[in-house]
């Protein structure tokens, strides 16, 4: 099919290894994708999530927090949901902080539209926190400039190289709490596509998963171009922890993570309304 043909479809995600890792086969032509040509927008995922409430990209990844304020306009993806079992963002500080001391102090944050946010919100409830640029957080944190800092990204691994610790596991506290796994980002395709656009996506998507994790070294080659900091070891771990089974598809258990996560969120009153929550069907589009 010559190129002039084909439906350009803009697909955004973070400049970021697991995102990088996970859409690599997309990136690369390594599956075939009919009718359709994917163009990648790399965006920062507060961005994203406040071009989600707009509608702006017709697939996207978003924070799960986001999706609360964009669910109208987009569904999730069954494919390609990050999700931590028993870690998961973390605050750290120049010491040991307990969760008392951690509501007096002022908490760097890398969004309020992020998951990690709500997160945060739902173990502490109210507690006073900044905005910053998130690979501007362990500096700050670092220098004294806040008491603590609220850390998504590969900054979860390499916050030790700043003489920080981790004072909260959000991750641990949620498995302790829920005993589910915490779900981070997700992947939206926007309503207006139509059904058969929408399931055609949710295929192309899970196969460009597929293709990394069946051909680890080579997506993990592409993905260190992404990997800010970190060698080629602890980008295959900071991979490991956010693309798994679970991002292959939710299951049950994600799913029931995803419902559970939104529901606490507004009984905290973090979210001003109950999300009603729509998955795209997973059933095959070949035939119709």
């Amino acid at each position: 099919m010559n190129r002039e043909s084909r439906t350009l479809i803009e697909v955004g995600h973070s400049p970021d290894a697991d995102d990088a890792f996970m859409f690599y086969a997309l990136t690369a032509g390594k599956v075939e994708t009919g009718d359709l040509e994917f163009r990648h927008v790399l965006r920062d995922i507060e961005t994203l999530n406040r071009w989600a409430m707009e509608g702006r990209l017709p697939v996207t990844a978003l924070s799960l927090h986001a999706y609360a304020y964009a669910a109208e306009k987009y569904a999730l993806l069954p494919h390609g949901a990050s999700m931590g079992r028993r870690y998961g963002p973390i605050l750290v500080s120049r010491k040991p902080l307990s969760p008392d001391a951690l509501r007096r102090e002022t908490i760097a944050i890398p969004g309020t539209l992020t998951t990690a946010f709500l997160a945060l919100r739902v173990c502490l409830g109210e507690c006073r926190t900044a905005v910053l640029p998130f690979d501007q957080i362990l500096g700050a944190v670092a220098e004294g400039r806040y008491g603590a800092g609220l850390l998504i990204h590969e900054g979860q691994l390499t916050y030790p190289n700043h003489g920080l610790v981790n004072s909260l596991d959000l991750g641990a506290w949620w498995y302790d709490r829920t005993g589910l796994p915490l779900p981070l980002g997700v992947n939206a395709v926007r309503r207006d596509l139509g059904p058969h656009r929408m399931r055609e996506i949710a295929e192309y998507v899970r196969a460009s998963i597929e293709y990394a994790l069946e051909h680890r070294q080579e997506a993990l080659g592409y993905a260190m171009t992404f990997a800010r900091g970190m060698d080629l070891a602890e980008a295959d771990a900071f991979v490991g922890m956010y693309v798994n089974e679970l991002t292959l598809g939710y299951g049950p258990e994600g799913r029931r993570a995803v419902e559970t996560l939104l529901a606490l969120g507004f009984q905290s009153g973090v979210l001003p309304h109950r999300v009603e929550i729509d998955f795209v069907d997973e059933g095959s589009v070949r035939g119709e």
